[in-house]
């Protein structure tokens, strides 16, 4: 038997394929009726390469049309019960999340995965009277292990990670490549003609996603000869109450650029009489919108959100749910940005900071 494909689908209704695959995604450039009708027409034909048709058939009807019945939590595993909307980076991955979600035609309920008020049994008592099918759990800084409190909701019903690894539970994740960003950011550096870059950097950060901005930084150097593999600087939050930590080791390394996450390095900078980037490069691992003059990686966090709900998505379709056996992970890669914190060459007084 031939097997049914989209463009059979939108010769019976006699729309083009793309309408096709977007009412198949429950998009809402496509009008509800006419959503509908695809739908009904790609299940009377038996095409199956969606495996989204089904599911919407049962679930996106209503009375005045088809509107989106299916929910997803969207958990909040940051410590600031605010994170989604005043945190530095989650609202990225939090716009990600809600983008995806509406294209595929779900919507999605907001939770505090550290409300004290309320235990996994009942929060997952809450999804299956709201009929939300899985879970993207945002937001995670400070550790990669979930409270066992909560762990109804992962024994019950898909659940998602966003930007790191958790280990206890081990689920499925989607996030950044650490390593590969950082390699790539160092790479970058070398190629503008700095010599001795240099990693700043939270260790309890390195640790959350398991060294592997260290691990990105050391497969760089390696190209470097000993006298300019520069040693880390872990102490940033002990160097937020006494700069004089990282000034001495500022001293004792002499970098000439500097890869971090923290847009305080420039003030630690200027304090020391430096200036970006007349005596240091200053490279940002995770560029933000706040402070659109550094150069840095890009790392699509909303494209890390969008993997999630994918993910998630997929887990449900496959009727899959508990902590799996076997964590999926989905890597997005991350892409440079220029910035007025690098210059294309070292200057005079860069070099004289730099000399071995």
């Amino acid at each position: 038997m031939k097997k049914v494909s989209m463009l059979d689908v939108a010769r019976a209704v006699g729309v083009s394929k793309n309408t096709v695959s977007l009412a198949l995604r429950n998009d809402p450039q496509i009008p509800p009726a006419r959503r509908e009708e695809i739908w009904q027409t790609a299940q009377r034909l038996g095409y199956s390469k969606n495996a989204v048709v089904g599911h919407l058939m049962a679930q996106l009807r209503t009375d005045n049309g088809i509107k989106p019945r299916s929910t997803l939590a969207l958990i909040n595993a940051n410590a600031d019960p605010e994170a989604f909307t005043r945190h530095p980076t989650v609202p990225t991955y939090v716009a990600g999340c809600r983008r995806q979600a509406a294209a595929h035609g779900y919507t999605l309920n907001d939770f505090w995965l550290h409300d004290p008020a309320v235990s996994g049994e009942r929060l997952s008592k809450i999804f299956r009277t709201r009929n939300v099918r899985g879970a993207i759990l945002v937001g995670l800084m400070k550790t990669n292990r979930l409270p066992e409190r909560m762990a109804a909701i992962w024994s019950e019903f898909p659940c998602v990670v966003t930007g790191v690894r958790t280990r206890e539970p081990a689920l499925s994740f989607a996030c950044a490549d650490h390593h590969m960003l950082t390699l790539r950011a160092c790479e970058h550096a070398l190629r503008l003609g700095y010599r001795r870059p240099a990693l700043v950097l939270d260790g309890v950060i390195d640790e959350l996603v398991e060294r592997r901005f260290t691990a990105g930084m050391a497969i760089a150097q390696n190209t470097l000869p000993a006298s300019r593999r520069l040693n880390p600087f872990y102490q940033v939050e002990d160097a937020r109450k006494d700069s004089t930590l990282i000034a001495t080791w500022f001293r004792r390394e002499k970098p000439d650029v500097i890869l971090s996450l923290y847009h305080v390095v420039r003030d630690w900078l200027r304090e020391m009489n430096l200036s970006s980037p007349s005596n240091v490069g200053l490279i940002q691992l995770e560029r933000r919108n706040d402070n659109p003059d550094w150069a840095g990686m890009n790392q699509h966090n909303d494209i890390v959100g969008e993997a999630a709900v994918e993910m998630v998505i997929g887990m449900i379709h496959k009727g899959e749910c508990g902590v799996p056996v076997y964590p999926r992970a989905t890597l997005i890669g991350s892409t440079w940005t220029d910035g007025a914190t690098v210059q294309v060459a070292p200057s005079s007084e860069l070099s004289a900071v730099s000399k071995p």
